[in-house]
């Protein structure tokens, strides 16, 4: 008898673990292929020519389909088969990473901007002549016609970046329902005292997905984007180039397929499982209990549940929203969630780019190096707040120091960070003079020199090549290059007039492909500049954990449900949509150089203003955390404030209590201090 009724409980238990084991692995997934997305950005950027602010609509489309199928989920999904809603989750998410690889397949060979040919014979000795007066570059300036443009357009397909943009929404609707369903099922059947320790181990899996998926991105953006489909001897860009387009899409393939796996195992599982140890203790340490403190905190409600018919609950949602918002603590922190979470979206979203513009590094190592040192320290930076508040037994207004505290270091080192810059790269006619004087204030058509007047250049054209003397050139033609010898990336022009102008005679007037580095000093503050970076997302991270223990403490238990779902429903709408957009418009007002795409039109961006980017990026980033920090001032003197009632109500019932009863009047004096206290709004 005792081994039969072993067997039921034994499969009970290896079906929750299964869950377990099945719920870590898609947490992973799904954050491998965020980040990657993340990561890929700045390539899907250059392979569809479209500026920033598009490249943050697309980006913002993950949440848009999330936000789409949000409410039905959470509502309707826990009355549903909540395995198979999330293995179909996952299988739409993998159809939406493999939709996204799609217009690769579509596209012709990717053909960046150059001076020279896309011949595929490499071997040719013919010398090139860049700097010629019947030079065919010129025709490229003038205004295409309408119906040849137009053709051209559909050729080339640049509109495919659509389906990238369908795809990524369709991960975001996938993604919907692994979290609430995932973690209520969790929840419903297995011990309570082991939930919190199911969730942990959930999470720290999840934290290795963004790693891998930054790692794997740094990896791809080394591999040309047509690998296996030209012949990459005649690519004469490397990584380092603002043209260069990794294989981007090969990621998406791999991480809709890791998804796919991921949702195998949610066919097999029950709709529902017996709750795990029915047999439990039943004593419990109050001291210990969230609820306790929570009780503590928030003046005496009525816990009691009801059944109650659809109708009931649609009739009492707007009552409970005006209660739950009428709630200051609760809607200050829900702005300041807000808040915080533009400047992180931003950051992330356009940092890589960041660190390639204003400190000189290649995508693949900026990407590697925020996955292998951002991310980590972010994670780890959440876990010391928990164990901070655990090793000292902190209560609400303990969190909210701990919090603010994290807030306004974490701000202090962003200043400092906004002004560690390395000298802008020195670009002839749009970061310096041709005689290589500093200044940013010229336009494009200063491209045009003395020394290359007579060469019938193209001032669209973005191929730059770096002289000896360590400035860069827009085109071999704009440095007035007569000739070159070798092919592919080992071809170097000769007798370049605007580089002769310079330099001594008896010195080198050559000019070998692609953009000069920078300075040697760049390396020592971009050093600095990522210490710094780094140290501040764990200080940053260490508030994560104590600023969301001090939202649920101020929520009432009947509304804490609802609260967590408007504190999605707004922070992913307006903290998770419009930062990538006005991010990226306000970034694309310091291009000082856009490429042209082969029909004639702008493409993306090749040269940024430095200074102007650093300005905008991260003043940006620094204006929106001084307005965190100053309304967590406000929301620390409303807590202490609120702390400081509870605390006389509290002294003065038990003094009532004393006093009435000496009197033999105690059960009526505790039911009006019931009562008053009922009718008092609750933060």
């Amino acid at each position: 008898m005792s081994v039969e009724s072993t067997k039921p409980r034994d499969a009970r238990c290896s079906k929750l673990k299964l869950f377990l084991a099945s719920m870590a692995f898609a947490y992973f997934a799904k954050a491998f292929g965020g980040a990657y997305m993340k990561s890929s950005i700045t390539q899907i950027e250059r392979r569809f020519d479209i500026p920033s602010s598009l490249i943050g609509v697309i980006d913002g489309s993950f949440e848009m389909g999330n936000l789409l199928v949000i409410a039905f989920v959470s509502y309707f999904g826990a009355k549903l088969h909540r395995p198979r809603l999330i293995a179909i989750g996952c299988l739409i998410m993998a159809v939406g990473s493999f939709l996204i690889s799609l217009p690769h397949f579509l596209q012709g060979p990717y053909k960046y901007e150059t001076s020279m040919t896309h011949s595929t014979a490499i071997n040719s000795t013919e010398s090139m002549l860049p700097c010629s007066s019947n030079h065919s570059l010129t025709d490229v300036d003038g205004t295409p016609d309408l119906a040849a443009r137009a053709d051209c357009e559909k050729a080339a397909g640049s509109s495919m970046w659509v389906l990238v943009f369908v795809g990524n929404m369709l991960r975001g609707i996938g993604e919907t329902p692994i979290m609430p369903l995932g973690v209520s099922y969790l929840d419903d059947f297995s011990k309570e005292e082991n939930t919190p320790f199911y969730l942990a181990c959930i999470h720290t899996v999840g934290i290795l997905g963004p790693m891998f998926g930054f790692m794997m991105g740094s990896f791809l953006t080394k591999i040309y984007v047509d690998v296996g489909f030209v012949n990459l001897d005649s690519v004469t860009i490397n990584y380092k180039d603002s043209r260069w387009v990794g294989a981007w899409w090969l990621g998406f393939i791999a991480t809709g397929t890791i998804i796919l796996l991921s949702s195998i195992p949610f066919w097999f599982l029950p709709k529902s499982l017996r709750k795990q140890g029915t047999e439990k203790d039943q004593c419990k340490d109050l001291e210990l209990s969230p609820e306790a403190e929570q009780d503590h905190f928030l003046p005496d409600q009525d816990h009691e549940e009801k059944e109650a018919t659809f109708k009931e609950m649609a009739r009492d949602f707007m009552p409970s929203l005006k209660r739950l918002f009428s709630n200051s603590i609760y809607s200050l922190m829900i702005l300041t969630y807000l808040v915080a979470v533009n400047g992180f979206m931003g950051m992330i979203t356009f940092k890589p780019k960041f660190l390639e513009q204003i400190y000189g590094q290649s995508a693949s190592k900026a990407i590697f190096l925020i996955g292998i040192l951002n991310l980590p320290a972010v994670a780890l930076g959440i876990i010391t707040g928990g164990f901070i508040l655990k090793r000292f037994k902190l209560g609400v207004i303990g969190a909210a120091r701990v919090s603010i505290t994290a807030s306004v270091c974490s701000f202090c080192l962003l200043v400092v960070q906004v002004f560690i810059r390395c000298e802008s790269a020195e670009v002839a006619g749009l970061t310096v003079t041709y005689q290589g004087i500093p200044d940013v204030s010229y336009e494009p058509q200063t491209l045009l020199s003395q020394c290359n007047a007579g060469c019938s250049c193209s001032m669209k054209q973005w191929d730059p090549v770096c002289a000896n003397n360590g400035m860069t050139y827009a085109s071999p033609c704009l440095a007035g290059c007569q000739t070159s010898t070798g092919t592919g990336k080992e071809t170097v022009f000769h007798k370049c007039s605007c580089i002769s102008e310079m330099i001594s005679p008896s010195q080198n007037t050559s000019a070998v492909l692609g953009q000069c580095s920078r300075k040697s000093d760049c390396d020592r503050v971009f050093k600095m500049y990522m210490a710094l970076s780094v140290v501040g997302s764990f200080i940053s991270a260490c508030g994560g954990t104590p600023g969301y223990i001090v939202l649920l403490r101020s929520i009432q238990q009947d509304l804490k449900a609802l609260a967590l779902g408007m504190q999605t429903l707004i922070v992913r709408t307006l903290g998770g949509i419009p930062p990538p957009i006005y991010f990226g418009a306000l970034i694309d007002r310091t291009c000082l150089k856009w490429g042209t795409k082969q029909c004639g039109g702008r493409g993306a961006c090749r040269l940024y203003d430095a200074d102007a980017f650093r300005w905008t990026f991260m003043g940006l980033i620094a204006g929106l955390y001084l307005v965190v920090n100053m309304m967590w001032g406000v929301l620390y003197r409303k807590i202490v404030q609120r702390q400081k009632k509870l605390a006389l109500r509290e002294q003065a019932k038990e003094n009532g209590v004393e006093e009435n009863g000496v009197n033999g009047h105690a059960n009526i004096s505790i039911v009006q201090n019931k009562d008053n206290t009922e009718k008092e709004s609750t933060i």
